[in-house]
């Protein structure tokens, strides 16, 4: 019988407690960053299991941190940097490690699944990649919470974005300047958001009675960071430069992109705005120094929130409500656009 009760293990009271070990540790070690509920159900396990702790295995729960993980196309990006310093700033202080899984854009659901087979981390954050009827039993396998960032699943925690009624403010900005001649610069993937962009996209010009002309989006033909970045952004206005009648005004898919555009029309001897209005999306920090107008997403602060309902869910794996909360992007006007075109 004493054999028996030595084989209950801190990994048997969180099984039983249905909270992560890492909760257990904090439970054991008298933490106050648990709630009253997740506590008393901790120790009604112990109980329950009579789980006794030795010297050494408590030892082990003290040093043990809970592992969270971060998984993203890509962590060298603005965008993606803005999301990780909103995570970041939740877990200052906290006893927690926070694991980056670069998933890259060629197979990220692939490199997902194999993530997941490992089980290794007591929760994750899950950014840019949406979730089919395939993906949601695997992560709920994982059996630690996951809260999705840039997508909607009813099964999760998430907080998404409201891409066609930014990329519409965008357009509609440029429409008020005066612009009738409004180019596209969109990726060459038909990613989730990038059809909604340009569903906003379209949907601006049509409310305007501004007929749609397809020779006006344009992509580039670098595919590192699935065509958002400044070398795509470049090579896209290099093809929007040749078209007659010209483009008054760009509206790019990113700030990155935009970047690289405007590198484009200063070597073809023309200025922003003056000659081309430009606006980006996702307003990174580099957006608000060189004055381009762009559709600020709050990547930090959404980092931010999606980190805090992470840790919540840690306390409380039982809560049944889930949070979907739709962000709605705002348009931040500079010099970029800060022109009225002549009609």
């Amino acid at each position: 019988m004493a054999r028996e009760k030595a084989k209950v293990t801190i990994y048997d009271v969180a099984d039983r407690a249905g909270v992560a070990i890492s909760t257990v540790s904090r439970v054991l070690n008298d933490s106050p960053d648990v709630s009253d509920r997740t506590r008393e159900r901790v120790l009604e396990a112990i109980e329950a299991l009579k789980f006794r702790p030795d010297r050494v295995a408590k030892t082990l729960a003290q040093q043990r941190a809970c592992s969270l993980a971060i998984a993203i196309p890509t962590f060298t990006t603005p965008f993606h940097n803005e999301l990780l310093k909103g995570v970041r700033s939740m877990l200052v202080g906290k006893d927690h490690d926070l694991l980056l899984f670069d998933l890259g854009s060629q197979s990220p659901l692939e490199r997902l699944l194999n993530m997941l087979k490992r089980g290794t981390v007591d929760g994750l954050l899950l950014a840019g990649i949406p979730v089919d009827e395939y993906l949601a039993p695997e992560l709920k396998a994982l059996r630690a919470p996951v809260v999705l960032i840039g997508h909607h699943h009813t099964h999760f925690d998430c907080y998404y974005w409201d891409n066609d009624t930014g990329a519409k403010a965008a357009v509609n900005h440029l429409i008020k300047q005066g612009h009738r001649r409004i180019g596209m610069i969109r990726s060459y993937t038909d990613s989730y958001l990038q059809k909604k962009r340009i569903v906003g996209y379209q949907e601006a010009l049509d409310e305007a009675g501004i007929p749609y002309d397809a020779s006006l989006v344009q992509s580039g033909t670098t595919e590192k960071h699935a065509g958002f970045s400044e070398e795509h952004g470049y090579e896209a206005m290099q093809l929007m430069l040749k078209i007659d009648p010209p483009a008054t005004a760009v509206f790019a898919s990113s700030d990155v992109q935009a970047i690289g555009a405007w590198k484009a029309i200063r070597e073809a001897g023309k200025s922003v705005p003056e000659d081309i209005a430009l606006i980006g999306y996702d307003d990174i920090k580099t957006s608000k120094y060189i004055g381009l107008t762009s559709i600020d997403q709050n990547m930090e602060g959404v980092g931010r929130e999606a980190a805090q309902r992470l840790l919540f869910r840690l306390d409380n794996p039982g809560t049944e409500e889930r949070i979907a909360r739709l962000v709605v992007p705002e348009l931040r006007i500079r010099e970029s656009s800060r022109y009225h075109h002549p009609s």
